[in-house]
């Protein structure tokens, strides 16, 4: 978070507001409040206004749209203070940063059209505008409001031609409206040349038709306009229809989008699946524009929910580029569109408190050839998360896969030699130490030493003992080498029940697996030692208690079976 304060301001309620959103940067709530003290200061800031509060305000919009970017009404509110107090270009500037931030916002888009059109005197200059927001919104079902203002602006100009111009692109578009937009289409059409009422190929084809119909009559102009305009009058309502339908499917599913902007608290789960359902219908309909719209779309309502994320990646990633024919620029195309899905997700959306997604970033990075950029993303998130587990593990398999074992031993090493974790945390980096020693390596006696150097680090972690338990009891090895594994396996349950500092419920998980061991590969003395297991594990509270109370275990005089105090 950039450096803001209100040190200047005697205002002790802005101070203790200020106070609270650098305590818990998250809470929008603190920075709405925080927002609208600001903004109001000295009466309501102006041009005349201090430049201590006008900097400091500056600073509250900024810092706070760059942790909510998706608020397009706050980018309104941050735009319309600085008409009053920067001018035109500074209020430009701050649409810009709305639309690159929420671009599939039709009422910023609408808001910034309209504010084009308020301090511009250049026609072809706002023209621009709406093109690049017809571009960014105007597929969504509800952008009539930006459809209206772009029609209206053209009337305003007495501009017939563009007017037509852009009617005839809403015409194709399934529209929540879409039935006045073609009846004023069909209006116009009556007095529009030929030539524009269809795309050219089209009138092309119509023309050779009704020349053809004629035989050897050869048909006169007038006679040859009116055939054209019956048949691009009937080409015109099937369109008609198949908007319509197109219409009327979608509206299943738009009708309960109750929330298509973004905001802090939870979506409802009937709205989440009705996102899912739209997703796979749109996907299914094969319009790849369509349905990267409203992945778009989605994105903004459901912008905290990382499974949307994953969805929208997994599919830019079959999808995009996809038609392209040089297999370079496809991969090239491909993997920008999904770089930038990741990096959204990660950068903006997703708390860094949960890093799936990021982890998920990295994986794609190094799939793509950048192991360094994978890497960097998981020290990223060990900056903030220094004991996160999961990112540990995937860091040093990153290192593993593209560098070779000693050096993903090397890093771990570092890592479970630091003092910053707890025991827990400890004890599964140990676990997974080992099992590269083994598993990789394949060396059972440096993993066995490992076990043994870091035993008294880790006796909490029960990720720990369970993985050398298993490590004993999976070595591999012919019946004779049975009794050697048993006398191993004993030692570390036996240490378990003894030295650990694991509660009774982790010490009965890891004792069943024990028990699994003699039922499987005991000898014939075995079940002596486990109905003794099973009584003080299993038993009544009384006999668990009396067990706990000798504080020892018991060997059976043969050595085959143990059983537990």
């Amino acid at each position: 978070m950039a450096d803001f304060d209100f040190n200047y301001s005697d205002d002790l309620e802005l101070r203790k507001l200020h106070a609270q959103v650098l305590q818990d940067p998250e809470e929008f709530e603190h920075w709405e409040k925080l927002v609208r003290a600001a903004e109001t200061q000295e009466g309501g800031l102006n041009r005349n206004s201090s430049p201590q509060a006008i900097a400091a305000t500056r600073n509250t919009y900024d810092n706070f749209l760059a942790r909510f970017p998706l608020f397009f009404g706050y980018w309104k509110k941050y735009a319309d203070l600085e008409f009053a107090i920067g001018g035109t270009e500074a209020a430009e500037m701050v649409y810009e940063r709305g639309v690159a931030s929420v671009g599939t916002s039709v009422d910023m888009w609408t808001n910034y059209c309209a504010f084009k059109i308020e301090t511009s005197h250049d026609a072809d200059v706002i023209r621009e505008l709406f093109d690049r927001a017809a571009e960014s919104v105007g597929l969504d079902y509800l952008s009539h409001p930006f459809w209206d203002k772009y029609i209206e602006f053209e009337e305003r100009l007495e501009s017939p031609d563009h007017v037509f111009a852009v009617l005839g692109r809403v015409i194709h578009i399934p529209l929540h409206q879409y039935a006045r937009y073609w009846e004023k289409y069909q209006i116009l059409a009556k007095t529009r040349p030929v030539d524009q009422l269809a795309p050219a190929e089209i009138i092309a084809k119509f023309r050779e038709d009704a020349v053809g119909e004629g035989g050897q009559k050869q048909k006169n102009p007038a006679e040859l306009e009116r055939d054209l305009r019956t048949r691009i009058q009937n080409y015109h309502a099937d369109l008609f229809k198949q908007t319509q339908t197109e219409t009327t499917n979608r509206w299943t599913y738009e009708q309960n989008v109750k929330r298509p902007y973004f905001h802090v608290t939870p979506l409802d789960e009937e709205e989440l699946d009705n996102w899912r359902k739209y997703l796979d219908f749109e996907e299914l309909e094969g319009d790849y524009t369509r349905t990267k719209f409203l992945y778009e779309r989605c994105m903004v309502s459901c912008a905290k929910y990382d499974e949307f994320w994953y969805r929208y990646a997994r599919w830019t990633m079959a999808e995009a580029g996809k038609h392209e024919l040089d297999v370079e620029k496809r991969k090239m195309i491909r993997n920008e569109e999904v770089r930038n899905i990741y990096r959204r997700a990660s950068c903006t959306y997703s708390l860094i408190s949960s890093p799936a997604i990021r982890l998920q970033y990295a994986k794609f990075e190094e799939s793509v050839g950048k192991a360094d950029v994978a890497i960097d993303i998981h020290e990223a998130i060990l900056m903030k998360l220094s004991g996160h587990l999961e990112t540990i593990i995937s860091l040093v398999n990153t290192y593993r896969r593209q560098y070779g074992a000693d050096p993903a031993i090397g890093v771990l090493t570092g890592y479970i030699n630091s003092q910053s974790f707890t025991s827990a945390v400890k004890g599964s980096l140990v676990a997974e130490l080992a099992r590269l020693q083994w598993k990789v390596k394949g060396d059972a006696v440096a993993a066995r030493a490992t076990f043994t150097k870091y035993e008294q680090h880790c006796l909490d972690s029960q990720a720990f003992w369970q993985s050398w338990l298993f490590f004993e009891r999976d070595q591999p090895g012919s019946e004779q080498d049975e009794p050697a594994r048993y006398a191993s396996i004993k030692m570390v349950y036996e240490t378990i029940r003894n030295k650990s500092a694991l509660p009774s419920d982790a010490i009965k998980i890891l004792s069943s697996y024990y028990l699994g061991y003699l039922e499987d590969r005991g000898d014939s003395k075995a079940m002596e030692g486990w109905t003794d297991i099973d009584k003080d594990i299993n038993g009544p509270v009384s006999i668990a208690m009396k067990a706990n109370a000798k504080g020892q275990i018991t060997q059976l005089e043969n050595g085959h079976a143990i059983a537990s105090a």
